[in-house]
């Protein structure tokens, strides 16, 4: 646990505390609060204003950056919650979903291979995306429920599944400009 509780995004953005996020109104306070903050307003003002400006508009744009991200949002809300988590200190211990990321990052590794590589790259896609939902669903399960620990295990296989949709979707690119 930690002893000092984070800057609550959710707070920042008045929007609600959950995992799940209404982006369109999250873009719009995102803009009033970056108007509001924006250095070129205070271009004019004292050195310190200026530094504090610089700061703000940091905090917001990193504020944005987290609750956009699937795995950086569940990490902020077990912050909030007092949980130390720290990503390159966790790793799931499930055998059997670490296997399957594994026949996952082997069947990228030799999609080219195969007959129609992006209509197999389609497929993983939605069997990643799929994993995803049932992940952050499993996630909002267990935070509501405060159940730390189960929350913590879906924050850890969210973050693979988000890397796996990550690399299929840089191989789905990279093999579409090999063909124009």
């Amino acid at each position: 646990m930690t002893d000092v509780p984070p800057v609550n995004y959710f707070d920042l953005f008045e929007i609600p505390v959950s995992y799940d996020v209404d982006f369109e109104r999250l873009q719009h306070s995102y803009r009033a609060l970056q108007k509001a903050a924006h250095p070129d307003r205070y271009a004019h003002a004292s050195a310190q204003e200026r530094r504090l400006s610089m700061q703000q508009t940091s905090i917001i744009n990193q504020a944005l950056y987290t609750l956009k991200h699937p795995v950086e949002r569940a990490i902020h809300l077990l912050q909030l919650k007092g949980v130390d988590f720290a990503m390159d200190k966790e790793t799931t211990m499930d055998a059997a979903f670490l296997m399957e990321q594994m026949e996952v990052r082997e069947q990228l590794e030799h999609i080219r291979d195969h007959d129609d590589p992006l209509a197999r790259l389609d497929a993983l896609a939605a069997e990643v995306r799929g994993g995803m939902d049932r992940t952050a669903n499993e996630f909002k399960r267990a935070y509501a429920a405060d159940e730390i620990d189960a929350a913590r295990e879906a924050v850890r296989k969210l973050q693979f599944l988000h890397k796996a949709a990550k690399q299929v979707e840089e191989l789905t690119a990279s093999i579409e400009d090999e063909l124009l």
